[in-house]
């Protein structure tokens, strides 16, 4: 198991802790759409700290990013395995190819 798997795990039996004891339980009662927002709070810092070429600090972003990305699939249902099947699914197919076949909306 990977750590992304094993945080996902953590993840999933947090949400059914108590919010006041646990920020995970506390974000995720606060609805996918909190959950949302602060994922893309975290992504915002990750990309300031990478326009401003601070490794140390894009890494740490970038672990607010993920766990904050978990906590959004999280809150809508979504596992971690289904993306890493879509991931797989993508794999070997070019980017440009992959985009093209996506269906318009």
């Amino acid at each position: 198991m990977t750590v992304l798997n094993d945080l996902a795990a953590t993840i999933a039996a947090r949400a059914a802790a108590d919010p006041d004891s646990s920020w995970t339980a506390k974000l995720l009662a606060k609805g996918p759409e909190k959950c949302a927002e602060k994922f893309g709070e975290e992504a915002v810092e990750a990309i300031i700290e990478a326009i401003k070429n601070d490794r140390a600090g894009l890494i740490s972003e970038s672990a607010d990013v993920l766990f904050h990305l978990l906590v959004m699939l999280q809150s809508r249902g979504v596992s971690l395995d289904e993306v890493l099947e879509e991931l797989a699914r993508r794999q070997g197919v070019s980017g440009i190819a992959e985009k093209a076949a996506r269906p318009t909306s």
